[in-house]
This record gives C-alpha cells, sequence and structure tokens, in this order.
C-alpha cells in the first residue's frame, strides 16, 4: 500500500492538526487508556451479531506505542477481528493474551515474502497457532521481487502452491494480497492472473484490497464470476474523487454492490484499512460504522 501503488511503511503526517483528544491517541502506553475519553466507547454496548474486522497497519503508528492500549480501543470501538502486520516486540504468547482478554480474534497475519523464502515457513506456521491465525497472507512484493519479467510471477506462483500445502497440512490458509502493480502487465500477461491461475486454489486464497482493484480500473465482481469462492478475506478502504485515499463510506467505491455480491466472492473476513491517514481515529471509527451497515444489508 503506501504512496499510490505501493506498501513501504508510510507514516500519517505528524504535524496534521489534531484535536487534544486525538493527541491523548497517540500516546498510549502498555498501560492502557482511558475509554471514556472516546466518543466510540458507545459502540461497545452494542454488542453487534456481524464482525467486523481492522487491519492494524492503519494504527501502525500507535501501535509502535503501546499494543494492550490500541487493542482495548479497537475492542471498545466495536472490532472483534484483528489482522496484524507485526507485533511490535511482542511474544506471539502476549499477543494471545492481549486479544483473549479484549475478546477478539486474529484470523489473519500478513508476512514478508523474504521470511517464506527464507525458510520460516514452519517457524510462521507455529507463530500463526500460537497467537490464533488461520491464514499466513503475502502482502506486499518489493520492486526487486517483482522482477522484470512475467518468469518472476510464475516462480512465485510454484512457491505459493508449496507453502500453500504445508499451511494446508498444519490447518492454516496461504493468502496473497493485491496491489496496483499486480494488474499491470508484464510481457503481455497481468501477473494477478498467473497467481490466481497457476496457483490451486486449495493452496492459495486471494485476500482483495478493493481500493487497488479499482484504481487499476478492474472490476471486483467480474473476479467473483470467474473465481468464485477464491476471495475469503477484503480489505476495505475507499477513494476519493482524486482516486486517493478516503474513509469507508465517504468516497466514491460502489461497496453496496460488491458486499451484495460477498457469498459469490467467497468472503469471510472484511478488514477496514486506509494505508495513509491524518486521523486514524476517525478513520476506523468510520470504517466500523460503514461497513458494519454493509454486512447488515
Amino acid at each position: 500500500m503506501g504512496n499510490k501503488n505501493s506498501r513501504p511503511s508510510t507514516s500519517s503526517n505528524p504535524h496534521a492538526p489534531v484535536s487534544a483528544q486525538r493527541r491523548q491517541l497517540f500516546k498510549l502506553g502498555a498501560a492502557g487508556l482511558g475509554l471514556a475519553a472516546f466518543p466510540g466507547a458507545a459502540f461497545a454496548q452494542a454488542k453487534p451479531e456481524i464482525r467486523v474486522g481492522l487491519q492494524l497497519y492503519t494504527l501502525r503508528d500507535m501501535m509502535a506505542k503501546g499494543v494492550p492500549g490500541v487493542l482495548k480501543l479497537v475492542a471498545t470501538l466495536g472490532y472483534k477481528e484483528l489482522e496484524f502486520a507485526g507485533y511490535f516486540g511482542h511474544s506471539p504468547k502476549e499477543i494471545r493474551k492481549i486479544i483473549d482478554g479484549e475478546g477478539l480474534s486474529a484470523p489473519s497475519s500478513h508476512v514478508p515474502l523474504d521470511l517464506l523464502r527464507k525458510g520460516g515457513i514452519n517457524q510462521l506456521i507455529e507463530t500463526a497457532q500460537e497467537v490464533g491465525h488461520k491464514y499466513l497472507i503475502i502482502p506486499y512484493l518489493t520492486e526487486a521481487q517483482r522482477g522484470s519479467t512475467i518468469d518472476t510471477y510464475k516462480k512465485l506462483a510454484e512457491e505459493c502452491n508449496g507453502w500453500g500445502e504445508v499451511c494446508n497440512s498444519q490447518g492454516l490458509k496461504l493468502a496473497y494480497h493485491n496491489h496496483y502493480f499486480d494488474f499491470q502487465p508484464v510481457d503481455g500477461i497481468e501477473p494477478y492472473d498467473v497467481l490466481l491461475n497457476e496457483v490451486d486454489a486449495k493452496n492459495m486464497t486471494m485476500e482483495m484490497d478493493l481500493y487497488w482493484v479499482i484504481k487499476a480500473k478492474k472490476d471486483p465482481l467480474s473476479y467473483f464470476k470467474h473465481y468464485p469462492g477464491r476471495f475469503k478475506l477484503w480489505h476495505i478502504k475507499d477513494m476519493d474523487a482524486q482516486g486517493q485515499f478516503a474513509d469507508v463510506g465517504t468516497g466514491t467505491i460502489d461497496f453496496g454492490a460488491i458486499f451484495k455480491a460477498r457469498k459469490q466472492a467467497g468472503a469471510e473476513h472484511f478488514f477496514v484499512e486506509r494505508d495513509q491517514t491524518d486521523d486514524p481515529l476517525q478513520t476506523i471509527q468510520q470504517g466500523y460504522k460503514a461497513v458494519s451497515a454493509l454486512l447488515k444489508r
């Protein structure tokens, strides 16, 4: 994710104007939060029947300052599921204790491709099982990892078949998260098509980032139709009139039509995300509200 079509770690603007309440949010520590300070606390009383998830990359700056307090806030706003992008110095055992204590679950985690290629699949599986993850997701390819020919993606497809088989044997699933570049033709072929067609569906599911699909001028509904059941996880963020990130429900993407097709897609987990935001509290509150409404339709 990142600038326009990449996911290097890019922090939200530290100089953006924020209220005193939101400044407090960035001072989170391991001691936790004064939850009464947050207007979203009322969400906790609603006990929603649906399970909205949050990709914690959205709150990476806050996570670096205090994981327990951030996860307490997330639970208080009504979220039930988490997707991790790093544990910020905490052990898998510690992370599991925190999420259990907040009544959360973490069905998935992003794991760098380098770790898989260094032979770390067994360790990654062990960690996932300890935390309670069900999916290990390849989140991003660096420019070097993408290479300059389509053969790079064909090799990756072979590797994913192998890693996927190992995950299957241990009760987990491998998944791939798309970006803008996955839809840009290389040698006349779209890389995303290689992964969809050359990795066996039983070995790898897809985490569809709806923003990047639409940014690339592709139609999610077409993918759902041609590859039904393949898209178990979604990333949900909106697009403004200039084509940049927006909070869910405030932009131009027709999520209503997309969510109507969620059964055809096979979608089971729905993660609010925004790669960069000047107001993370507003982003996650709005995201929860919008996705909850969509899932109730």
